[in-house]
């Protein structure tokens, strides 16, 4: 009678239906891959396009018709009309960098009529940015270098979130005085932490006040709204992955990280969906290697090269506007990232970038100490001390940013995207040449 009760269903419960599955968009390096265009790309034909974490220390910039849209918070999906979009509960909102970003964004149409905010989403405030700020000059003060992080509030308030006294989108949208009582409490807390700390505590009060009535008509229960998505009429989800594998907290060149989940778990938990509904994993490769800040960088190329490819590549970063480091393609540090998130496909960019270097070097293993290592090193000092084997590869110098389909690339091109797919064994699905919508090949 045991052995019946566990072994099966009763027969009258069918299978639970998977429903529609999301497309996934991940960045596979330290961020500034260009996932924004291909989201941009992919958003032309979604119905509802999600974040599902972090805050506004994203940066993603799209350039469609010759206007050119930064994102920090917004789904960039949101550029499309027709779409929903729909930030997660596990995206920490700082609510007034939300409305100052779609000001920005002047020819963002009716933006507030279809963004969805789920209601289990953390609120950044001001002091959680004050703090930040603080915290790093503490850091630099006491170990003589800071993380480099966006001093936006994200790493206090999910610090806040994990010891329990974080407040949440559905607390704003309750009793506002139980909610006062409760930031009263929290503001507290940080001024006993950081003495030097000036928190207008009634100020910020009647600020967040004043958005409760504009934000109310966009807050959904995001669970159900997720599973009526999913399980409703055929519909095209596409989930925008924020930062990067190598910024992921569990999983990035730690401590030098965001702090959310920025791989392909962080989808499930971010937006409350089970594994079965994620689809194709769609990561994004620069055709060289940028980080911003402060860590560890085996490929980094403290040379004209790496000055060459900054220049070239115009790479600052769109939230902070801080120079990126730059150097070669490091495949030890893609095949990590395909570990984790299970790529189904590639976007290669600004492979443009590359048509002036008459050859080009492609990081392929990782030795310390003279014995070379199959995997890529959790440990910051490990990582430091890691010399680069390369691959010289020929270069094609001629330009490729008129191309439109892989064989109109010059054969050296062509032959480098072989390699990098030969290497990871993954294809590479699209290709960019340039910052336009047109400027993105689709090879399949």
């Amino acid at each position: 009678k045991e052995h019946k009760l566990f072994c099966t269903s009763p027969p009258h419960v069918a299978k639970p239906k998977v429903g529609n599955r999301v497309t996934v968009v991940l960045g596979a390096q330290w961020g500034d891959e260009g996932k924004g265009k291909v989201v941009d790309l992919l958003a032309q034909d979604a119905d509802i396009v999600c974040r599902c974490q972090g805050g506004n220390n994203a940066g993603h910039t799209v350039v469609v018709d010759s206007v050119e849209y930064d994102f920090h918070l917004l789904p960039s999906g949101i550029i499309n009309p027709k779409v929903t979009a729909f930030i997660g509960n596990g995206v920490v909102i700082h609510l007034p960098g939300l409305f100052e970003e779609a000001e920005k964004n002047v020819r963002l149409e009716g933006w507030d009529k279809r963004l969805i905010i789920s209601d289990r989403a953390h609120i950044v405030f001001d002091f959680h940015q004050a703090v930040d700020g603080v915290q790093e000059q503490q850091r630099q003060e006491q170990a003589g270098k800071n993380l480099g992080t966006t001093k936006k509030g994200i790493g206090p308030v999910y610090s806040a979130k994990a010891a329990r006294s974080g407040l949440r989108i559905c607390d704003l949208m309750s009793d506002f005085t139980q909610f006062s009582e409760r930031f009263k409490v929290l503001a507290s807390q940080y001024q006993s932490m950081y003495p030097s700390l000036k928190i207008d505590v009634d100020g910020e009060l009647t600020r967040l006040k004043d958005y409760v009535d504009k934000v109310k008509p966009m807050v959904r229960d995001g669970v159900f709204y997720m599973y009526e998505a999913l399980h409703g009429p055929p519909k095209n989800i596409l989930v925008e992955g924020a930062n990067a594998a190598l910024l992921d907290i569990d999983f990035g060149t730690y401590p030098f990280v965001t702090s959310s989940n920025c791989t392909v778990g962080g989808v499930c938990t971010g937006l409350g969906m089970p594994p079965q509904n994620v689809g194709e994993v769609y990561g994004v490769v620069k055709a060289y290697t940028t980080r911003v800040g402060i860590g560890a960088f085996p490929s980094e190329q403290f040379n004209d090269i790496g000055d060459l490819l900054q220049t070239r590549g115009k790479e600052v970063g769109v939230t902070t506007g801080r120079k990126r480091r730059c150097g070669w393609l490091d495949l030890v540090l893609i095949k990590y990232a395909h570990m984790i998130n299970g790529f189904t496909a590639l976007a290669l960019t600004k492979l443009d970038i590359l048509d002036v270097f008459p050859e080009i070097k492609v990081g392929v293993s990782y030795s310390v100490d003279g014995e070379n290592i199959p995997h890529f090193p959790a440990n910051q000092e490990v990582l430091q001390k890691v010399e680069v084997q390369y691959d010289t590869l020929p270069g094609w110098k001629s330009d490729t940013s008129a191309t439109r389909t892989f064989d109109e690339l010059p054969e050296n091109a062509q032959k480098y995207i072989r390699y990098i797919e030969d290497h990871l064994g993954v294809p590479v699905k699209w290709i960019g040449v340039g910052k336009s919508r047109e400027s993105m090949i689709r090879i399949f």
